[in-house]
């Protein structure tokens, strides 16, 4: 059988990206609610890549959209 320090060090010789998304897949196993929330994000920001790959959103330039933050806010 496999011990937990076993699974660690197998863990541990990954490269760091591999770890990452192996600790990232274990922390959301751990919460129900992180996982919905994660989805759902997930979910939005394809239909967003999806109104500006189709023309449908209409998109502001960086300086600009920060002029305008600032003016709000001032």
């Amino acid at each position: 059988m496999t011990t937990t320090q076993e699974i660690l060090a197998a863990a541990m010789a990954l490269p760091r990206e591999a770890r990452a998304q192996l600790a990232e897949q274990l922390l959301d196993s751990l919460d129900l609610q992180r996982a919905e929330i994660d989805a759902a994000w997930e979910t939005e920001i394809e239909a967003r890549i999806s109104e500006i790959e189709t023309g449908r959103a209409q998109l502001i330039p960086h300086d600009q959209a920060v002029a305008g933050v600032r003016e709000r806010l001032a």
